[in-house]
């Protein structure tokens, strides 16, 4: 049996298994789409978790859950005959051919860049939008990311910085027009000129590659891991955190510092 064999028997062993479980199982009878939403946006930030740990065997293990739910869906789908299995992967075999004619056309595309500029043009036409780019950008998603997204998009549409070295020129003049608010003392204000001051920092990310939703976590997890180093610290001394100065607590955090340098 090649490989593709085995993964074609394998996936339809899953479809198996969850139709006996839709029809045996007293909880998975039960459930709905409402009732699996939560479930679904969960298992989602744990592969993205396992993803950002580089751990091979947590991401297989979540990409197997995020798949269970994508086919329990399905089911749903199917017991309504609004849509099953087969429709999900041909419209998804459809959508993908319309949006690649440089692979499945005459069109030609010789960079990554190109391919996006066409992708985001294409998914215009192919939900007949007639207003903005900015339209495919969920409302639900994360902050952070929503920027990152609106940015990316406006890019594509042509809305962006001629040199991207101008972004600090914004950077700047957002967190002066921040100051300025701080200096007033108008809470709305400020949570406004803070926001600004994001956006445009998200936007300098972008402009140099960076994924800005990565590079926070990133920082929160060597955080995470110096403010543990002190707390043990200073456990192991019989203190609090409480107890001590500011710069009692500098001494131990550089101390983690170097410790986490050597073990990058």
């Amino acid at each position: 049996m090649d490989n593709r064999q085995q993964k074609l028997e394998a996936f339809g062993r899953l479809l198996d298994i969850m139709d006996e479980l839709r029809e045996k199982c007293p909880w998975d009878r039960e459930q709905t789409n409402e009732s699996l939403r939560a479930n679904t946006i969960e298992e989602t930030y744990e592969l993205a978790e396992a993803i950002l740990n580089n751990d091979n065997a947590e991401i297989k293990k979540e990409l197997g859950d995020l798949l269970l739910h994508v086919v329990f869906y399905a089911k749903i789908g199917e017991e309504k005959q609004a849509f099953d299995m087969a429709d999900i992967c041909n419209s998804l075999c459809d959508k993908l051919i319309f949006r690649h004619p440089h692979v499945f056309g005459d069109q030609q595309a010789d960079s990554a860049g190109m391919v996006e500029q066409s992708w985001e043009q294409l998914k215009l036409k192919e939900k007949g939008r007639k207003h903005s780019v900015l339209e495919g950008v969920p409302a639900a998603l994360p902050a952070l990311v929503k920027a990152y997204r609106i940015q990316d998009k406006a890019r594509n549409a042509g809305f962006d910085w001629n040199q991207r070295h101008d972004v600090w020129d914004k950077v700047k003049e957002e967190l002066g027009e921040l100051e300025v608010e701080i200096e007033k003392m108008n809470s709305d204000r400020i949570e406004a000129e803070f926001g600004d001051l994001l956006f445009s920092v998200i936007n300098a990310a972008r402009l140099y590659k960076v994924n800005p939703d990565n590079a926070l976590e990133r920082t929160n997890r060597k955080f995470i891991y110096r403010f543990d180093y002190m707390e043990k610290k200073v456990k192991e001394q019989g203190r609090s955190l409480k107890d001590m100065t500011l710069d009692e607590m500098e001494v131990i955090w550089q101390e983690a510092k170097r410790m986490q340098a050597d073990d990058l």
